[in-house]
């Protein structure tokens, strides 16, 4: 196992340094951040977006130098926080040595846009070198602010790169992106994110060796970055500085010592959530959704609150929650209160469209009206009852004034005669058979309760019921 001095620990996190010499605070206030100092410096380097990366893409062409005819196309690359983007467009410029000029689009306005131009077309006219602007947030940009861009990516003076969290189609006029490769990443996958971690821990501009990261603290930091690199890194890095601060008090600078372990407990006090128990993939991932959706149907809005929040902080896919409610709002619900079923429909739609963190409010509507509606079972038992019949042979033909007559050779068969259209009659209900012969005094599928909005549908199905079967008209 490698060996490190306390020293060099220190000299890694500001916040942790035992060293009051001038020389050494200097050192340590103008080190960069852990995430800026593993920012990735080759493709080779780089974790993700392998569909994006894959030779011969339209932007491994441009990172690698290779132009078309007319010289390098620019790019609009779309994700979210902590998958790539800056990096992207670093390596854009400098794997192909080009110039780079950094814009903000919170801060920066048209005149600065104008500016980058004018020296663009200097760096190109003396020193043949082509220009890459690289515009954060683009989507912060003005309609007006964007035409400016237009002229400098039309003629290919810069190599624009725009980096956007939304997407490009709403927040970015349509000539721009008609003269840019629309370039979309995703999240990092976990596997991703722990070879960030492991590079982070062991390469010298990251922790050069001096921490080790237990495996239920990486997985918890790879759990709460969500996909994004850089809030693992940043999660490292704050943990990092909690261990380095929780050493036994006199411990001997100078001298060689084990790795520092980063604990669970380190972790969760430097980014302040603790781990939630919760395995996506295994046992916890089936009992908490099995909580949450027994919780609802026995009425317990608190109780179904925590299992969603339990669900949500442990990084549960939001749709995967939103189509357990679907199922319960019609399960456990049904007819008792007929607009669960569609609070739950509308909150599965727009988590889809609006996604973390505000569809959490969204599925906490959709689980209180759930929790708190009367409960039905009636119509999941019914289709479950009559299935049952199915499967077991029962039913026979369908009679023939309900068969279909639209087509040649109908009547002559005798289909749809005797039918009675039930809007003919005065209260659009008529006495008429539509079981099959053996079901007709057999089948008895839906039974609703007398709760909720079910006990006006109990009266009413009673009331069909006898009509239709022809046992009187109440």
């Amino acid at each position: 196992m490698p060996t490190v001095t306390t020293g060099a620990a220190d000299d890694l996190f500001a916040s942790s340094s035992r060293d009051s010499s001038a020389g050494t605070e200097a050192s340590v206030a103008s080190m960069p951040p852990l995430a800026v100092r593993m920012r990735p410096r080759s493709l080779d380097e780089f974790r993700g977006q392998s569909d994006v990366l894959r030779p011969g893409s339209p932007l491994r062409r441009l990172i690698e130098g290779h132009a078309g005819a007319a010289g390098p196309l620019s790019a609009i690359i779309w994700g979210p926080p902590g998958t790539g983007k800056t990096t992207l467009a670093h390596l854009v410029a400098n794997t192909a040595g080009r110039r780079f000029v950094e814009l903000s689009a919170v801060t920066a306005g048209v005149k600065d846009v104008r500016a980058v131009m004018e020296a663009a077309a200097r760096e190109r006219d003396m020193y043949d070198r082509q220009t890459v602007l690289f515009l954060d947030e683009i989507h912060r940009f003005t309609k007006a602010q964007q035409d400016a861009l237009l002229p400098g990516v039309e003629n290919r003076l810069v190599v624009l790169v725009a980096a956007t969290t939304e997407n490009p189609s709403f927040s970015v006029i349509a000539p721009l992106l008609s003269r840019s490769m629309l370039i979309t990443l995703g999240l990092l996958s976990d596997d991703e994110l722990d070879d960030v971690l492991a590079c982070a821990l062991a390469e010298e501009r990251g922790m050069a060796g001096v921490f080790t990261l237990e495996p239920d603290a990486r997985a918890h930091v790879i759990r709460m970055a969500g996909g994004d690199a850089r809030r693992a890194l940043t999660s490292l890095e704050a943990a990092a500085g909690v261990a380095l601060d929780g050493r036994p008090a006199g411990h001997p600078g100078g001298a060689d010592e084990e790795q520092i372990p980063i604990t669970l407990a380190a972790v969760e006090q430097a980014v302040a959530h603790a781990a939630v128990r919760y395995d996506r993939a295994g046992d916890q991932h089936y009992d908490v959704a099995s909580a949450l959706i027994k919780s609802m149907r026995g009425s317990d809005v608190d109780a179904s609150l925590h299992y969603l929040a339990r669900m949500l902080e442990a990084g549960e896919d939001p749709r995967f929650i939103a189509r357990r409610v679907v199922i319960a709002a019609s399960e456990d619900i049904g007819m008792a209160d007929p607009t669960a079923l569609q609070t739950a429909v509308a909150a599965m739609h727009a988590v889809a469209q609006i996604g973390m963190p505000e569809a959490r409010i969204i599925l906490a509507q959709a689980v209180v009206h759930n929790a708190t509606a009367p409960k039905s079972n009636a119509s999941y038992l019914g289709i479950n009852e009559a299935i049952a019949d199915i499967r077991a042979g029962r039913g026979g033909p369908v009679p023939a004034h309900l068969r279909g007559s639209g087509y040649a050779g109908a009547n002559r068969l005798g289909h749809g005669q005797g039918y009675s259209y039930p809007h003919d009659d005065v209260a659009g209900v008529v006495a008429q058979q539509y079981l099959p012969d053996d079901l007709l005094n057999a089948a008895d599928y839906y039974r609703p309760t007398d709760r909720g909005f079910e006990q006006t549908l109990s009266t009413r199905w009673a009331w069909l019921r006898a009509l239709i079967r022809g046992r009187g008209t109440g």
